[in-house]
């Protein structure tokens, strides 16, 4: 057995196959078992960190609520249904209606018994819609494949023992808004995790695949896959479009310092409007507000990279984009710049 470094086009053609065979072994483990194949599986509803009703059976139900619901607009419906129909052994449907009650997602009837008959609120019927529009979202869905499946791997098999793809697509967790995850959309997945260093594939047949030590730290942040892709590195430069009076790029000097008569070093000012000129684009902020960003930051670039920059003008640059940094602050690439511009503003105490 062997793990391999490869290239991205070896990488693209290693995760087709790979789909290809775990499909084909899924397809024999449903012919030899039909009814358990799912239940065979730990279940993992929300394994993906901050998963909401959007993983797991509580899409699922959501949606099935909503078939139902068109049969009979005006009754309750048995959740224990839905459980028997999907062979949920180990799941409680009452815990099920519950949880979407929780939500204000369904109306729970509490004088039929345990708490399973429903129907769905307002709120769900928008939540069902929302649910079917997402559904169309590609690069959500690409990116939820990722999590997903890099999460079911680290806790079936963090110690990096090889492991056959196919158990994922039997779990929960391999749909996304109550919508089966494609070969294809695994496919990518996949070539993207490895691409990243975050998998590497085994020379096995059937073909199996291992959390790398990469893999097994981009879990332990409890962040997305992107977050971690996007998170800047010790000792990273930081390019961007933002050059100064001399046409240097900002971030091409990791120490860059410059000589004035107020005694400021600049380097920490000029280190942080590169950044966030680099990240602006990944921070999921409107249009309007990423534009802002990127001006503050051109003038945080040009104060502090003039002959003489003042420390109250630095101040103001450099609050301003913590201020405007906090509002997408849910990111890591936005916590770091966070944690740039308080370093830079402690140097100026």
């Amino acid at each position: 057995m062997a793990r391999s470094g490869i290239n991205k086009r070896e990488i693209d053609k290693w995760a087709k196959d790979l789909v290809r065979e775990t499909n084909k072994s899924l397809e024999r483990a449903q012919r030899r078992n039909p009814p358990r194949v799912s239940a065979q599986i730990e279940a993992t509803a929300g394994a993906v960190p901050g998963g909401d009703v959007t993983s797991g059976y509580l899409a699922r139900l959501l949606l099935w609520l909503d078939g139902r619901a068109k049969q009979n607009p005006a009754g309750y419906v048995d959740v224990a249904v839905f459980a028997e129909e999907l062979r949920l052994e180990d799941e409680d449907p009452a815990i099920l209606a519950f949880q979407l009650d929780q939500h204000d997602l369904v109306q729970i009837f509490r004088t039929m018994g345990p708490g399973t008959h429903v129907r769905l609120t307002d709120a769900g019927r928008v939540a069902v819609r929302q649910l079917k529009d997402l559904q169309q979202d590609r690069a959500a869905r690409i990116r939820y494949t990722m999590d997903a499946f890099h999460r079911w791997l680290f806790d079936t098999a963090s110690d990096q023992k090889p492991i056959n793809p196919v158990l994922f697509l039997a779990t929960p967790a391999a749909y996304f808004a109550g919508s089966e995850i494609t070969g294809t959309e695994l496919h990518e997945a996949l070539a993207h995790l490895a691409q990243h260093q975050l998998i590497e594939h085994i020379n096995t047949e059937p073909p199996t695949v291992a959390i790398t030590p990469q893999g097994v730290s981009c879990a332990l942040t409890g962040g997305s896959v992107q977050d971690h892709v996007n998170q800047p590195r010790p000792g990273t430069t930081y390019n961007t479009y933002l050059p100064n009076a001399k046409g240097v790029i900002i971030g091409e000097q990791q120490n860059f310092t410059q000589n004035n008569t107020d005694g400021v070093d600049p380097t920490l000012f000029v280190q942080l409007a590169g950044y966030v000129g680099q990240v602006s684009p990944i921070l999921g902020l409107p249009d309007e507000d990423r534009v802002e960003l990127e001006r503050v930051a051109q003038e945080l670039h040009t104060e502090a990279t003039s002959s003489t920059p003042e420390p109250g003008r630095l101040r103001q640059f450099a609050t301003q984009l913590k201020d405007k940094l906090l509002e997408a602050a849910t990111t890591i690439a936005a916590t770091q710049g966070i944690q740039m511009a308080e370093q830079a503003l402690a140097a100026l105490m």
